[in-house]
């Protein structure tokens, strides 16, 4: 049997934990001597917390700032709570004003004073324009980062200007025009600079329809939504007043998707996407067993109504063992749509607007696959038993859990966004119990009528 071929990151992990286990720190310090902060960052999440604490002094300060932030926040917390408050400055004085906001709510107070005292009074005024902003925002994901230029003078006096830059910001495609008050006036590529003639003022060349700019109040997950259908490297963020105040580029938005598909993964069975996978056992016991008590709740509920019908089951065994058939059935269906609505809703394809078009839809899917399904269900039910009664009965009860979880399966997402609550953290749930509910009544309250 051939072996199966590692990956990069894996024969680094491995050769890193034998390294670590064999108590071998040089060996250790070698391996990572030479990576990239992101690629130190995931093989610390890799580690259980024995050994990042192992390894993490050994990591110099130079490049401490820049694992921190792009570490999960259980590990940052962790690696943060073993740093004594010089190191903490030292790692993180360097750090561009956006990555240094994301990491200074998680700092000691003690540490944060210190930090902000090395701190020139321009670069600790950007920090808290930052900070003023909520965390999910554009405001919170900007930099400050970026260039400006004013809309009456000529490209060469622009060349000339980024030219005495000698370096450009990271990701810099675009500069900014603005006026004397910092009013947004508009965008000049940096392709354009270098091809148009040198002459020619700013003004006649500005781009408003590329860059059109981004409001600070302006959710995350909107910014991405801008960022994929513009096609954007980096885009201008105003305030309410047109003022020019950062940029946010592409390495940001990146992380935005990265961080909204592993929410939407483990928000699905009660988990936060920053969860340590080494985490200490008794804490994560502790985090799951919230879910599962919820769970617990909905079962109950569920077992509640099977007992309305105890009679019945009593009567006809079978019943009991086709229960969970229609059950399953109809909570398969509504999760595929449920899934289908909660990312169309995030990714701005589904509102109220079109939400009755998406319904109609899917109900016509359900009762579609509902007929195909119900009548290989159907005979399964007869070969099996023999019961021509119960083999109708089960066929109409899929038919009427599959159409009942369908519209709630698209129906759910954005009640819940109206309320504010995360579909995907708790739809799941709720429409679990639904189709168990409706699932059981619909199929043992047909049999209490006929059989």
């Amino acid at each position: 049997m051939a072996e199966v071929e590692l990956t990069t990151f894996e024969v680094s992990l491995k050769n890193l934990m034998i390294a670590l286990e064999a108590s071998n720190l040089d060996e250790a310090k070698a391996q990572i001597k030479e990576l990239h902060p992101g690629e130190i960052s995931r093989l610390l999440e890799a580690l259980q917390p024995k050994d990042r604490s192992i390894l993490w002094p050994s990591i110099g300060s130079s490049i401490q700032g820049e694992v921190l932030k792009e570490v999960s926040e259980d590990v940052q917390s962790q690696l943060i709570s073993e740093m004594s408050v010089d190191t903490l400055v030292k790692a993180t004085e360097k750090l561009d004003t956006d990555d240094l906001a994301d990491i200074v709510p998680n700092l000691p107070e003690s540490a944060v004073h210190s930090l902000l005292l090395t701190l020139d009074f321009k670069h600790r005024e950007h920090l808290d324009k930052i900070l003023s902003y909520p965390e999910n925002s554009a405001g919170g994901l900007m930099n400050t980062d970026f260039i400006t230029v004013r809309p009456d003078v000529t490209i060469r006096a622009v060349t000339r200007y980024l030219r005495l830059l000698k370096e450009m910001p990271v990701d810099t495609d675009q500069v900014f025009v603005v006026d004397r008050n910092y009013n947004y006036l508009g965008s000049l590529l940096i392709t354009t600079i270098l091809t148009e003639e040198p002459e020619q003022t700013i003004l006649s060349l500005i781009n408003s329809d590329h860059s059109k700019p981004i409001s600070a109040e302006t959710d995350e997950s909107e910014v991405a939504l801008l960022f994929e259908e513009r096609n954007l490297i980096s885009a201008p963020v105003i305030d309410e007043n047109n003022q020019l105040v950062g940029r946010i580029t592409i390495d940001d938005v990146v992380d935005v998707i990265r961080d909204q598909a592993e929410h939407s993964v483990m928000s699905m069975v009660g988990l936060d996407e920053d969860e340590d996978v080494f985490a200490p056992i008794f804490l994560s016991s502790r985090r799951r067993s919230i879910w599962l008590g919820v769970n617990l709740v909905t079962a109950f509920i569920a077992v509640y109504f099977i007992g309305l019908f105890e009679a019945t089951l009593q009567q006809k065994i079978a019943l009991a063992i086709l229960m969970p058939v229609v059950a399953s059935m109809g909570g398969i269906a509504g999760t595929q749509t449920l899934i289908i609505v909660t990312r169309g809703i995030a990714t701005g394809r589904v509102s109220a607007a079109n939400i009755r078009v998406l319904i109609n839809k899917e109900v016509a899917v359900s009762v579609l696959n509902g007929i195909i399904w119900s009548i290989v269900i159907a005979l399964i039910t007869y070969y099996w038993f023999s019961d021509l009664l119960l083999s109708f009965i089960i066929a109409v009860a899929i038919i009427v859990n599959l159409v009942v979880a369908a519209f709630s399966g698209a129906f759910l997402p954005l009640l819940l966004t109206r309320l504010k609550i995360d579909p995907a953290l708790a739809g799941g749930v709720i429409l679990t119990t639904i189709t168990d509910v409706i699932g059981f009544v619909a199929f043992l309250g047909l049999a209490a009528l006929f059989i």
